[in-house]
């Protein structure tokens, strides 16, 4: 059954129906419980980095719906002037996650910044604002202070600081991209490429240890990440390259229909979400005509496996993979961001021809 137009809206609206909450309980805030049917513990944990991902599904959905790219603020496509409407959720939410972490931005993990560094960097973008807020600021030095010379450069994991991985390091060298600093980006991709490149998969690895081993682990999420580094940065090399990691990501990550795998919850329930969204940049970042085509073709098939999926709960759609018990946000939204990403790059209706 061909995926309806509407998909990305009508998954948006599921998710903030069955987990958006007030954050604490505090009027004009907003916050994403970590499961549906929800915990009943009220110290239950509230996963800092989801809610980030959360923040900038919104901002898919305020940008699809009121035709505007970043930089456009004006709003149109959202309620106007009753505070509702995917851009006004948005600020609701960023003040939500400020209240949950105890009145301040930053955490232990440099990971975890660097993801609401992002969304609130969109945010500012969105909003048309010509410096970035103090919350942006904070956090980008925070990220700063874990780019050190250690191990050959690249940014900590946590504050520890006994690893680096590519999960800091890249979408660290996306935000330092977007914020002008091109030259710190790129010494954070050439890091990458240097230390977590896998040759013989075309894939990146992990992260390095104090000691200097390799976590030789492949996830999706890192491959976004990076591609999205590659893309933001630019530059004839980080395009090919760019290029050149989507055929791999096809190879070695998707299933034969061109199916990217999808995790049923935790952490993990994000991560091919994350790749989606830096693939659907890639459909339209000029990187060749294959590759974009390549990138698509993955949005494509993955979002008419999430879609041909679904099940209907009490009106509203869950996505698989499909959960025993309680249904997690990170599955959710990951199924959304692919919706989005899919969207954004343009469907091309033929993901399995």
């Amino acid at each position: 059954m061909p995926i309806p137009d509407d998909a990305a809206s009508i998954t948006a609206a599921g998710v903030r129906q069955l987990f958006a909450r007030r954050s604490l309980h505090v009027p004009g805030t907003r916050l994403g419980s970590i499961a549906f049917p929800p915990p009943t513990s009220a110290r239950s944990h509230w996963h800092y980095w989801w809610q980030a991902h959360f923040l900038d599904c919104l901002l898919d959905e305020h940008l699809r719906t009121s035709g505007a790219g970043d930089g456009d603020g004006d709003g149109a496509g959202d309620s106007a002037g009753d505070g509702t409407g995917a851009l006004p959720e948005a600020r609701k939410l960023a003040r939500g996650i400020w209240l949950r972490n105890g009145g301040r931005w930053r955490n232990s993990y440099y990971d975890d910044m660097a993801w609401l560094a992002l969304a609130l960097q969109r945010l500012d973008a969105v909003e048309a604002r010509r410096r970035p807020r103090r919350r942006v600021r904070i956090l980008g030095a925070a990220l700063r202070s874990a780019h050190t010379a250690e191990l050959g450069g690249g940014v900590y994991w946590n504050t520890t600081r006994d690893y680096k991985n590519t999960p800091s390091t890249a979408p660290a060298a996306v935000f330092f991209a977007r914020a002008g600093d091109t030259a710190r980006a790129q010494d954070l991709l050439d890091w990458l490429r240097d230390r977590l490149f896998d040759e013989d998969s075309g894939l990146f690895l992990d992260g390095v240890k104090a000691d200097g081993r390799v976590d030789r682990g492949l996830h999706t999420y890192n491959q976004g990440t990076v591609l999205g580094a590659l893309i933001e940065v630019g530059g004839a090399d980080n395009l090919s390259t760019a290029a050149d990691l989507v055929g791999a990501i096809a190879r070695g990550v998707a299933d034969d229909d061109g199916v990217l795998p999808l995790a049923a919850g935790g952490d993990a329930g994000l991560f091919t979400g994350i790749l989606a969204r830096y693939l659907a940049e890639a459909a339209v970042a000029g990187i060749g005509p294959v590759a974009s085509a390549t990138a698509q073709r993955l949005l494509d098939a993955t979002a008419e496996h999430l879609w041909d999926g679904r099940l209907s709960a009490g009106g509203t759609l869950i996505f698989p993979p499909v959960q025993n018990g309680p249904v997690s946000l990170s599955s959710q939204l990951q199924a959304w961001m692919v919706l989005e990403a899919r969207s954004a790059a343009g469907s091309t209706g033929t993901a399995r021809a």
